[in-house]
């Protein structure tokens, strides 16, 4: 029983909502768009100022961060993929000593700052 009346009341203000704007926009067409123009400017506003406020969150310091790394990293493989093709076309291996070169890691890592004390509960099964 409760249902069918909270349902015809929404329903009552939906009719009467829309009544006004039908009247509103008969009786004062330039009044409905001047109130339209100015919500769209301060939802435009607000929308602005929340990117602006959540935009500066560590996240998107992070996310500098890391393409900054990767950024290096890229540069640094490069440079070294340029100065090992150079110097394999200068050296030619001789056949009296030929040794196997220690292999080193291509991989350099860089520490990114972050959220470190949020840990996973890997308890909780």
């Amino acid at each position: 029983m409760k249902n069918r009346v909270s349902f015809y009341v929404v329903a009552a203000l939906i009719v009467l909502g829309v009544l006004g704007i039908a009247v509103s926009v008969f009786s004062d067409p330039a009044g409905v768009l001047r109130t339209v123009a100015i919500s769209a400017i301060v939802i435009a506003i607000v929308y602005f100022l929340i990117t602006r406020v959540t935009s500066s969150n560590s996240g998107n310091k992070e996310n500098r961060a890391f393409k900054q790394a990767a950024r290096k990293s890229k540069k640094r493989f490069m440079k070294k993929d340029a100065t090992s093709s150079a110097s394999r076309k200068t050296k030619t291996a001789s056949l009296t000593s030929i040794k196997k070169p220690k292999k080193k890691s291509s991989v350099q890592l860089t520490v990114i700052e972050g959220k470190k004390s949020k840990r996973k509960n890997r308890a909780s099964l």
